[in-house]
C-alpha cells in the first residue's frame, strides 16, 4: 500500500525557494492551459455565432486542450513535475510522490491561474463570458461525477505510467505528450455530457469569473476520487514496493 508512504511534510517547506519556485511554475502552466483552452471555445463561438456546442466544436476543444497541456505540462516538468491540475496533485499525494504542505501550495497556484487565465480572457474579449462547465439534457449529478472518475483515472493513470513509474526510462520522454492525448480523447468522450473538465482548477476559474456554481462539486469530487483510484491501482500493482518513491524534484 502506498498510504504508508504519504508525508505532511516539514513546518518550513512551504517557505523553501524550490517550493515556492515550483508552485509558480504551476501558477504559469495553469494560465497557459486555461487561457488557450477556455479561450478556443470562446474564439470557437464567437466565429460560429455559438457553435462551440456542436461536433466541430467539440473536436475544436479536444485539440486546443490537448495541445495546451502538452506545452504547460512540459514547460514546468522541470521545475514542479508539470502537474497542472489540482486531481494529478492529489494523485501523486496518495502515492506519496509528494507532500501535503507542497500539494497545498501547488492546489493554490493552479486555482489562482485558471481564475487569472479567465480574467484575462475576459478583459482581451471585451467582456465575453467564461463559460462554468455544466451538465447537458438527460446527464445527472451522478452520471456527471462517474464521467468525472472514469476520465480522471485514465489521466493520472497515464501520469503514473508515463512520469512517475520508477521503471518507465525512456517512456517518460513522451509523459506530456501522452498526458495531452489522453485529455484531448476524453473531451470527445466526454464534452457532449458534462464538458469533461477532469480537472477542478479548469473548472474553478470560468465558474468563479462567470459566477455559476451549478453542480460545481461534480467537478471536484468525481476527479479527486478518480485520482486516487488510479494511484492506489497502479502503486500497488506496477510499482515494486521495494523501489523508493520518486522525490520531488523528479515529479
Amino acid at each position: 500500500m502506498p498510504l504508508y508512504r504519504i508525508a505532511v511534510g516539514t513546518p518550513g517547506e512551504a517557505s523553501q525557494p524550490d517550493a515556492l519556485r515550483a508552485a509558480l511554475a504551476e501558477f504559469f502552466s495553469m494560465i497557459i492551459f486555461v487561457f488557450a483552452g477556455q479561450g478556443s471555445g470562446m474564439a470557437f463561438s464567437k466565429l460560429t455565432d455559438n457553435g462551440s456546442n456542436t461536433p466541430a466544436g467539440l473536436v475544436a476543444a479536444a485539440l486546443a486542450h490537448a495541445f495546451a497541456l502538452i506545452v504547460a505540462v512540459s514547460v514546468g516538468a522541470n521545475i514542479s513535475g508539470g502537474h497542472v491540475n489540482p486531481a494529478v496533485t492529489f494523485g501523486a499525494f496518495v502515492g506519496g510522490n509528494i507532500t501535503l504542505l507542497r500539494a497545498i501550495l501547488y492546489w493554490i497556484a493552479q486555482l489562482f491561474g485558471s481564475v487569472i487565465a479567465c480574467l484575462l480572457l475576459k478583459y482581451c474579449t471585451g467582456g465575453m463570458v467564461t463559460t462554468a462547465f455544466g451538465l447537458t439534457e438527460g446527464v445527472t449529478p451522478w452520471n456527471a461525477v462517474i464521467f468525472e472518475l472514469v476520465m480522471t483515472f485514465g489521466l493520472v493513470y497515464t501520469v503514473y505510467a508515463t512520469a512517475l513509474d520508477p521503471k518507465k526510462g525512456n517512456v517518460g520522454v513522451i509523459a506530456p505528450l501522452a498526458i495531452g492525448l489522453i485529455v484531448g480523447a476524453n473531451i470527445l468522450a466526454g464534452g457532449a455530457f458534462d464538458g469533461a473538465s477532469m480537472n477542478p482548477a479548469v473548472s474553478f476559474g470560468p465558474a468563479l469569473v462567470s459566477w455559476s456554481w451549478s453542480h460545481h462539486w461534480v467537478y471536484w469530487l468525481g476527479p479527486m476520487l478518480g485520482a486516487a483510484v488510479a494511484a492506489l491501482v497502479y502503486d500497488n500493482f506496477f510499482i515494486d514496493a521495494a523501489l523508493e518513491p520518486l522525490s520531488t524534484s523528479d515529479f
